[in-house]
């Protein structure tokens, strides 16, 4: 009997570091050095250093939507994405422009399920683990992306894809999700935990 006893907590003992990782969140710093620039200059790896700054006056975006279409372009070189995206040379945050008056991320109760309790910002990359643009998670955290912004996240691998987080400093109750394999991002709402 006393050999069953010994057995169990010898058991015990081996598993538990197991399960002590299984409710930690999904995130780790990224490496120590940045990646290279990725040959279109977008995505590949790239994390930016910071998120955009605040928009002081609304720019107009480069050219305006074709007739009956919603969206500006967002494609600035011809090798870039027709999405809000960084530049991998110089940070650039291509489509962070229109500032605290864009309808599209008007929210009438900004925060209205809490503000993100997790770590954001460069250090902290964040693996997706399921969902879609209406409701994907990870690390025990839910969000939601932008009806606006829905079209730029088809790509997405919502199970695999590693971003990180960034304070949106222009429309409250957003946070941009920067998508580090393809380089674009999206506004996100927290849904809670």
């Amino acid at each position: 009997m006393k050999k069953l006893v010994g057995f169990f907590i010898v058991a015990l003992v081996v598993a538990l570091p197991a399960f002590a990782q299984h409710g930690e969140p999904q995130h780790s710093a990224p490496p120590p050095h940045a990646a290279p620039p990725p040959e279109h200059g977008v995505g590949n790896g790239y994390i930016p250093p910071h998120g955009p700054a605040p928009v002081h006056e609304p720019v107009s975006h480069a050219a305006p939507p074709p007739k009956g279409e919603e969206h500006p372009t967002y494609r600035d070189q011809p090798e870039h994405p027709n999405a809000p995206h960084v530049h991998a040379d110089n940070g650039k945050w291509v489509g962070h422009g229109t500032g605290r008056g864009d309808p599209n991320y008007h929210l009438d109760h900004p925060w209205e399920h809490g503000h993100f309790p997790g770590p954001y910002g460069p250090g902290h990359v964040w693996r997706l683990g399921g969902g879609g643009p209406g409701r994907f998670w990870f690390g025990g955290f839910f969000f939601s992306v932008a009806p606006y912004d829905v079209g730029f996240c088809d790509g997405w691998l919502w199970d695999s894809d590693d971003i990180i987080l960034y304070a949106d400093p222009d429309h409250p109750g957003w946070y941009l999700a920067y998508n580090v394999r393809l380089g674009i991002y999206v506004h996100v709402l927290f849904l809670g935990t």
